[in-house]
Order: C-alpha cells, then structure tokens, then sequence
C-alpha cells in the first residue's frame, strides 16, 4: 500500500460525521429572525454559501440585451457562444448549458454508466454523493461505490485500484464504469486537488480503461489558486461539470463539457431530466459574462477567507481552531474549543444583533455562518463579500468571543 492504514484511518476520523451534521447547513435555508435591540442600522455579511449572489447592474444589463433562440432546436445563439468557449476554455470537444451543477452530475453518469446497475466509484464525502439525493441510483440506476475522503480531498490510489471491479459480466456485481472526482472539495474545506494527484488517478484510469468525471463546481476556484488554466486541470479528466451560480455570480447554470460524442448524449439525457429550455440566452449571457470577468477577482475571496482565518487564531479568549495552511479558496471550516459552546449557538450568537453592538461597532452586524460537519462552522466567501465586510465580521467575532468570555467569569 503506497498509505499506510494509519493515515487512512487517520482520515476517517477526521471526516466522521453523524447524519444530523450532514443535513446542517441545508437544515435552515432562510436567513434567521433578528431582533435589532434598537440598532438604526443592521449589516448583513452573509457567510452561508456563495450561491447567495446576485447578478450585478453589468451581468442585468447583459441578460436583458442577450440574443435568443430555441435552444433545444440549438437555435439561441448566446447558449452556443458560451458552449463554446466553455469547451475552449476547459480544453474539451463540446460543452452543454444545464439548469444546475447536480444536473450535470447526474448526466455525466448516465451517459458515462449507459446500463442500470453499472458502478461509479466516488469519494465518501463528496457532493455528488452526499448531498444530490442519491440521483445516481434513484434516477440512472447506478450504483455507487465510495472511496475515503483524506482531510485534502484526495483518496489513497492503492484503495480506488481495489475498488475497480473484474470480471464482467459475472452476474454476482455491478460493473465499474466511471471514477469520480471533486475539485475544490466543499466537505473538507474547499481543498484543491494537487496536479500530481489527478495524473496517477488518470493513470490508474486509462490502465482500467475507465473514464474519470470531475464535479468542478467550484474549478475556477481551484484554478486561480493554483495560477494555472482550467484547461490544465482538466487536461487528466475525461468530462466536467462547472457551476456559473457560486463563486461566479451567475443566478443559475452549470456547464457540462466533454468529447463531442459524450455531448451529443448528454444533450438526451437533458431532455429526458426536464433541462431542455427554450430562450435560454437569457441566463447563458450572464454565464459569458461570468467567465470572462469574473475569474480572476475570486483571488480577492481567497484573501479574504485567509484574513478572516488568521483572525480566528488571533483571537483573544482562544476559542477557535483550524489548520491555517489548509484554508486554501473561499470556503472555511473551524472548530469551537469551548466544550461548552456548540456551533448552532455560536451561529446564532453572531446572526443576533444585540443591545450593546451598535456603541461597540457603530452598528449592528449580522454575520451568517452554518454549523457543519465533523462539529466544525462553514463560511464561504465570495463576490458579495467585500474586505470592509470581512473587516466588520472579525470585529463581531471579537464582539462575541469577549462576551463569552464576561459570561464564563460569571
């Protein structure tokens, strides 16, 4: 085994998480009822996910103005400009405009596994897995096989190569058809996958003669962290899904882009999964605009997600700890060192506004954040995110922890 059993183990426990943490942050969609106490006005620094963007006056005016067709005749002409240089840009064939990033997902594997009862091998934590409703065996009749999320996203090579099976068409097992991957990785705290990582899984790939699918939701993210292309990242998958609607500030959308046969599929499985639209010009010219300015100022997120980080640590009384060198994009995870302090209450306590805040901060800040797995906090930063928010949310955190601190002394 190129890991040893320790690490791997090493591993499990630090990803264990019941169900209940699992379903925290998709428990309170809504924004929580805040008694301002008086304040004349309350900030809101909403830290729950970058899917809370809002298109802005450049992205508006660019949707209203977009050229359209039927595209399910391929007949929108904003649809096809994206499409294609979606494809240029990941340096694939083909790419295809989706409602959503579980739809693409969930299209990569049916054309991928084209018989009911094939297997995708996925990561334990990943998305696709965890948190897309089982679509994979519900709606494709896939079965799915996992492999252990490490804290960095990747899996140990050694066990993804014991988990491709042999032998078909024995009747007694499904048949491995699909490796997939996340990048950046949500569970584990917006992980990039290292370069060296995705070329042995490739190479394990092609040795077994399977394709590898990446979940790319957030591969700007990871791609901008790295200083290289996406098309570099992609270069060692097959196909990819990528979201327009997170860090990209697009109001809805994913891109599925692949070889030109695996698209010409894909746009079937649309169909038959209710993704077909008609004008969908609409939408895709926010998703042009989105790739083309809205990359490289995810490197601001990044910066602030560290700025935030290195508060945590800095904290006086210390309640807060985290891997610092793990904080990587625009998500973060922490954990309370206060026994007696859980995550919901912590939540809570920075979305409340209280009396004393607006003599303290000059106003009332409310700063949103979700409990989430392994009993860490989640927050996620992103272009409705400025520095001066990020500012204003250490200085509640500080708020905070001082009056925990007043309350244990009494």
């Amino acid at each position: 085994m190129s890991a040893s059993l320790a690490y791997i183990f090493a591993g499990v426990e630090m990803c264990k998480f019941t169900q209940s943490s699992a379903r925290f942050y998709y428990n309170n969609p809504k924004r929580p009822n805040v008694d301002p106490a008086g304040a004349s006005h309350v900030r809101t620094v909403d830290l729950r996910s970058d899917t809370v963007t809002k298109p802005g006056p450049a992205m508006r005016q660019a949707m209203a103005l977009a050229e359209v067709g039927d595209d399910v005749m391929g007949e929108d002409p904003t649809v096809n400009e994206l499409q294609e240089m979606a494809a240029e840009m990941f340096g694939m064939e083909a790419a295809l405009f989706v409602p959503s990033g579980t739809m693409g997902n969930l299209i990569a594997v049916m054309v991928h596994c084209r018989e009911r009862g094939d297997e995708v091998i996925v990561g334990d934590l990943s998305h696709l897995h965890v948190y897309e409703q089982g679509g994979s065996a519900q709606l494709a009749g896939v079965h799915s096989r996992t492999l252990t999320n490490l804290p960095d996203g990747t899996f140990d090579l050694d066990q993804l190569v014991s988990k491709i099976r042999h032998g078909y068409p024995d009747p007694h097992f499904p048949r491995t058809r699909l490796i997939c991957l996340e990048n950046t990785h949500n569970i584990q705290g917006g992980r990039v996958l290292p370069l060296a990582f995705l070329k042995e899984v490739r190479s394990v790939a092609d040795e077994h003669g399977l394709p590898v699918h990446m979940d790319g939701a957030r591969l700007m993210n990871a791609a901008v962290h790295l200083g290289v292309s996406p098309a570099t990242i992609l270069q060692h998958t097959h196909t990819v899904s990528v979201c327009m609607s997170k860090g990209l500030g697009a109001p809805i959308g994913s891109i599925l882009a692949g070889p030109q046969d695996f698209i010409s599929r894909a746009v079937r499985c649309r169909k038959a999964l209710g993704g077909g639209m008609r004008q969908a010009g609409i939408i895709a010219a926010a998703g042009k605009l989105a790739l083309t300015e809205m990359v490289d100022r995810m490197e601001e997120d990044h910066r602030n997600v560290k700025t935030f980080a290195q508060a945590l640590l800095d904290c006086e009384p210390s309640l807060f700890t985290l891997d610092l060198a793990a904080v990587e994009t625009n998500i973060l995870r922490f954990h309370l060192g206060d026994p007696g302090l859980s995550q919901s209450d912590f939540c809570e306590r920075m979305a409340q506004v209280g009396e004393e805040e607006e003599a303290s901060l000059g106003q009332g800040v409310q700063v949103l954040m979700y409990p989430h797995v392994g009993g860490s906090v989640r927050a996620v930063w992103h272009l409705g995110i400025s520095q001066e928010d990020t500012q204003m949310a250490i200085r509640k955190l500080q708020l905070v922890a001082k009056q925990l601190q007043q309350s244990r002394v009494k």
